[in-house]
């Protein structure tokens, strides 16, 4: 084992880890990827579909991994 690899055992973490530790952390704040919960006797909008959520939690973790590495996103066309 050369010097590097024992650091990497010692607490480095790659950009995509700590993305992914972002998105749990958000993810569960706003619930996004969590079905909506029913109120009693109101029937609302259907609920997401899973294929829905999953899109949702890419495009957060996308979201997270560019603030990680510390590029800006693409603003927003009006």
């Amino acid at each position: 084992m050369n010097g590097s690899e024992n650091m990497m055992g010692l607490g480095v973490r790659r950009n995509e880890d700590i993305a992914l530790d972002l998105l749990k952390f958000v993810a569960g704040t706003v619930g996004v990827g969590r079905p909506a919960a029913a109120a009693a006797g109101f029937s609302g909008s259907s609920a997401a579909k899973p294929d829905e959520h999953v899109t949702q939690l890419l495009e957060l973790y996308s979201r997270c991994l560019k603030v990680v590495e510390g590029r800006p996103e693409k603003e927003a066309t009006r």
